[in-house]
């Protein structure tokens, strides 16, 4: 018999987030010595990241942002660290509060942070607070990928992956947590660890949302950082076809290819200046968000100086970039040979934004993943697109979100 989560005694202690004092004015001391590089006739973003928008951002990350009040945010959730097969853990948890919360983990991608999934976690909790029906309530598990944050630098663990990820996650639901089922969500790299899920645990899931169609051997093969797949540019392709492909390639493929190839030589810059991270981080940010040109119309300064520093006082730059290699040097093998590969329930969320080439309208997105080679991995029960938003759903588009999930799981609870 399933134990609904309001029910189930939860087994661990909370430890807040505290990040020590050394940490942080060893931040400031940094900071105060970045030597910015020349960069004329940037301002348009147009060589990456200009280096009058990031010296703003690093002043105020020295003299006016303010992690404590930043961690004291963070800390109105509970925090919770633990040890699975081996590697220290760590999640925030949000108790549901309805009739029968089912358990729920979601799990994000690069370059995000838990934080990330910040503004969706009260909603799907307690989602009578929010004009919902408390019938919809989950338990809220959110936990840091191993080497992206908190409880610290990963070690151990050198061959981490997205599908190495997902047996973690089995084990600290099942096991460590109790749950003999569960729902999971999840976005980036988090929706290929959450469709593993769905593929290799599905008796044990409720269902699956994710923000992505990635077929799960996405990695595999000889070229698997570009992104194109080889795709070429020809001279009988529509104007606006040839055009996305070209923007859509400028979005990913210095990111790909870099993570992929190089990941540990850019992580001896990255780790030793917080300046040169928050430049990778930020050209993301910017890039992959549906911001209308200005990034601050998605994330605030001290928004994006909180997830920088999650990554900075963790030195978790080189482990978070490790997962791309590794999900190439151990590539992903089916655990069964069923179709769809992914046989628990899905439901998914895209957005315009991220429209592949001669795709304009939400309705088209749900046609062509449905009819297309993505939608037969998943048996998909809930496919949704939306006008708004970029790669970071949850935090551009939480309403979407939100509803996007709740309906996947109607009709699935105990």
């Amino acid at each position: 018999m399933t134990v609904p989560a309001a029910l189930h005694p939860f087994p661990l202690e909370p430890t807040p987030i505290h990040v020590p004092d050394e940490a942080l004015e060893d931040l400031r001391a940094r900071l105060a010595l970045t030597r910015p590089p020349l960069d004329e006739g940037n301002e348009d973003w147009s060589y990456g990241v200009p280096a009058s928008y990031l010296g703003e951002l690093v002043a105020h990350w020295r003299d006016g942002y303010d992690w404590r009040a930043a961690e004291a945010a963070i800390n109105a959730y509970a925090h919770y660290r633990v040890g699975v097969d081996g590697v220290p853990l760590h999640f925030m948890r949000r108790a549901g509060r309805g009739p029968r919360p089912i358990p729920l983990i979601l799990t994000h991608g690069w370059p995000w942070t838990f934080w990330h999934w910040s503004k969706v976690v009260d909603p799907l909790a307690d989602p009578a607070a929010y004009g919902g029906d408390p019938a919809d309530a989950f338990d809220v598990i959110v936990p840091s990928l191993p080497g992206f944050g908190f409880p610290g630098p990963l070690t151990g663990f050198p061959d981490v992956n997205f599908w190495k990820v997902a047996d973690l996650w089995h084990t600290l639901m099942t096991e460590t947590l109790g749950y003999t089922r569960y729902a999971a969500g999840g976005c980036d790299i988090g929706g290929i660890v959450t469709s593993q899920l769905g593929h290799k645990y599905a008796d044990e899931l409720y269902g699956v949302h994710i923000g992505s169609g990635l077929p799960l051997d996405f990695f595999n093969g000889p070229r698997a950082w570009d992104f194109a797949r080889n795709r070429p540019l020809t001279d009988d392709q529509p104007a606006e076809v040839r055009a996305r492909i070209v923007e859509m390639d400028r979005r990913s493929a210095s990111h790909l290819a870099v993570h992929m190839l190089d990941g540990a030589s850019l992580a001896h810059g990255l780790s030793d200046s917080p300046a040169g991270l928050l430049a990778w981080l930020l050209e993301r940010w910017n890039a992959w968000s549906d911001n209308g040109g200005d990034v601050e119309n998605v994330f605030s300064k001290d928004d994006l100086l909180t997830h920088a520093t999650i990554y900075w006082v963790n030195n978790s730059i080189a482990t978070s970039m490790r997962y791309y290699a590794n999900a190439n040097r151990f590539p992903w093998a089916p655990s069964h040979d069923r179709t769809p590969v992914v046989q628990a329930p899905v439901g998914l969320t895209f957005v315009g934004y991220e429209n592949p080439p001669g795709v304009h309208s939400a309705a088209e997105r749900v046609r062509a993943f449905e009819n297309g080679p993505q939608g037969a991995w998943f048996h998909h029960v809930n496919v949704n697109a939306h006008d708004h938003g970029g790669h970071f759903i949850p935090w551009e588009n939480p309403d979407a979100w939100v509803d996007d999930l709740r309906r996947t799981f109607r009709g699935r609870r105990p």
